[in-house]
């Protein structure tokens, strides 16, 4: 998987989170997806997807100010910073993430595998 792909897929991720759209969101996590919030709770794929369907979890803009490729092992992974406006449980803020996302492939394929988000 290129570095441009990689960015490719974060970019689609941001794009399909403020868009609420959880088929695609669906279509580019793996089966397995887990999101590590910054407050350390590890929200799985299927619960994820249903608070931005039910609008619990909002986004209303993402802009993503850097973007760095890297591997652990064979193991692509991308580390973004970006500026995310949103309203989580009710609390709007923007919010400066760091998003650390692991890819793995579903054949020929790639999707992401587990993103952590922390503040910077």
């Amino acid at each position: 998987m290129t570095g441009a792909a990689i960015k490719a897929l974060h970019d689609a991720l941001c794009g399909a989170m403020v868009a609420g759209d959880a088929a695609e969101l669906d279509s580019i996590l793996a089966d397995d997806f887990t999101l590590t919030h910054m407050t350390g709770y590890v929200q799985a794929k299927a619960e994820w997807l249903d608070a931005i369907e039910t609008g619990q979890m909002q986004y209303h803009r993402m802009k993503t100010v850097e973007a760095i490729v890297s591997r652990e092992g064979t193991v692509p992974r991308l580390t973004a910073r970006t500026l995310t406006e949103a309203t989580i449980w009710g609390a709007r803020a923007t919010w400066r993430l760091t998003l650390r996302s692991w890819f793995e492939s579903h054949g020929d394929e790639w999707v992401i595998a587990r993103t952590v988000a922390s503040t910077w």
